[in-house]
């Protein structure tokens, strides 16, 4: 050690650059700087004892001042060497925490965007048209929103079909006598829908939508009006043609019905509530065969979800291809009730009208006894009058009576209007579609039995079935 760096009083001119530590040899005996007796209680960890500590480059000076310590056992380590050491080894430690962090951080944004990646395909694959629950997707919703022709695959879009067949229906209004329980007479108005099949004015509608009338009214598309007259009806499909005195008019296409299937474009188009032609309503197949049971009557029917209303009746179901399928026959009715309409499958109902115009309606069962009907009874409404006069003070009982006598046929059977109904061929008639369900267990030609009451006598009458078509 080189003692020139001391003054007179054996201090150092300067700080040291070395700090002294221990050798191996003395650390394996007894810790170096710990005299015995030190007045203040000094050891090599804590060289001040009590007293307030000292920096390390003071203890070292003192230290090396003490008499015997200038190289006795104590091994000189540079100091400057060892603060860069120090700092190499912080500086790395906290280069590594900040690579750490910074690794953390992409690890975040990776998985984060994955998971809404992943979240974004799981919500186009279960919810292909937007959830619209949260402000942010509001703004979008008119990008997501519920397209018929997208969830179907189908060919055209539901206007595509529209412009292609909104001249080919028509709306129709009608117009009856009824009698009332006081045996009174009064008009009676109805509407509906129809489709045209021939240029030449033939148009296909429900039979219970002319039923009974005296006058039919058809307006087409551009507004003009016409009297319509009834060419033939089929009660048991509800199938009728009526014609117009028109010519160059725009007939449907017909399509095929047993090609449908579940999940098929199903598009509606008539006239709901009777006074809003032109409506088109959208949806899709739901069963293509469906059995149901409308008034007394077993019928195979097109289901749809596609909305119904009344004044629909009669008009028009048609495929993706703009093509006729189905003629509207009915909408299940009921407080909880949605989404459940019926349609006359176009290959029955093409086939009945076809027949019917080419004068050949021949089946079982298309029988006419030459009469209409009305009702009297506690669905009516009316108080007094016919009802009571048959319930003597009885809970209230429907009846069917006479309301025209149309056919000669009948007239010379010796049926008169308002005869009451009680029963026919023994079968008790209760309501119109009791009587209904009786007659076209028939064939024209068949002869049955009326019991009747006329005023306070009870009569039977015999009547030979009339064809339909008559």
């Amino acid at each position: 050690m080189d003692d020139n760096r001391y003054n007179n009083n054996g201090n150092m001119d300067t700080e040291p650059n070395f700090i002294l530590y221990p050798s191996e040899e003395q650390s394996q005996d007894k810790p170096v700087n710990e005299p015995e007796g030190d007045p203040q209680g000094r050891t090599v960890d804590d060289p001040v004892g009590k007293a307030q500590e000292p920096s390390v480059d003071e203890w070292i000076r003192d230290e090396i001042g003490k008499p015997g310590n200038e190289t006795k056992g104590f091994q000189t380590i540079d100091i400057d060497k060892r603060r860069r050491a120090e700092k190499k080894k912080l500086k790395k430690k906290a280069s590594l925490s900040k690579k750490a962090v910074a690794l953390l951080l992409v690890l975040c944004v990776l998985v984060s965007g994955a998971a809404g990646f992943g979240g974004s395909i799981l919500a186009s694959k279960y919810y292909p048209y937007g959830a619209g629950s949260s402000s942010s997707s509001s703004s979008s919703a008119s990008k997501t929103e519920y397209k018929p022709e997208v969830v179907t695959g189908s060919k055209m879009t539901v206007k595509e079909i529209n412009d292609m067949v909104e001249d080919s229906i028509v709306e129709i209004r009608t117009e009856g006598t009824t009698t009332d329980s006081w045996m009174q007479q009064y008009i009676t108005s109805g509407a509906g829908s129809g489709i045209i099949i021939k240029e030449n004015g033939y148009i296909i509608t429900n039979n219970h939508v002319i039923e009974g009338s005296n006058k039919i009214k058809v307006t087409l598309s551009n507004d003009k009006e016409y009297d319509a007259e009834v060419i033939g009806t089929d009660p048991s499909t509800d199938i009728a043609v009526i014609k117009i005195s028109a010519k160059g008019l725009k007939p449907v296409t017909y399509g095929d019905s047993d090609k449908l299937d579940n999940g098929d474009l199903a598009v509606v188009i008539g006239n709901p509530l009777g006074e809003l032609g032109g409506t088109v309503t959208a949806g899709i197949i739901s069963e293509p065969v469906r059995e149901v049971n409308i008034e007394g009557q077993n019928m195979s029917l097109i289901q749809t979800d596609a909305s119904i209303n009344p004044g629909n009746s009669g008009g028009g179901l048609f495929n993706e291809y703009g093509e006729l399928v189905g003629v509207i026959e009915a909408k299940s009715s009921g407080s909880d009730v949605e989404g459940l309409g019926f349609a006359v499958p176009v290959n029955t109902a093409a086939k009945v009208a076809e027949q019917i115009m080419s004068g050949k309606f021949e089946s079982a069962g298309k029988a006419f006894t030459g009469m209409s009907y009305g009702e009297t009874g506690s669905d009516s409404g009316d108080e007094g009058g016919m009802e009571d006069f048959f319930s003597f003070g009885e809970p209230s009982v429907t009846y069917v009576y006479i309301a025209e006598v149309i056919s000669s046929n009948a007239k010379k059977a010796g049926f008169r209007e308002n005869d009451v109904v009680l029963s026919v061929d023994g079968q008790d008639i209760d309501s119109i579609d009791t009587l209904k369900s009786v007659i076209q267990k028939h064939k024209p030609g068949d002869k049955v039995k009326y019991e009747i009451l006329r005023g306070n006598k009870t009569m039977s009458i015999k009547l030979t079935l009339e064809k339909t078509t008559d």
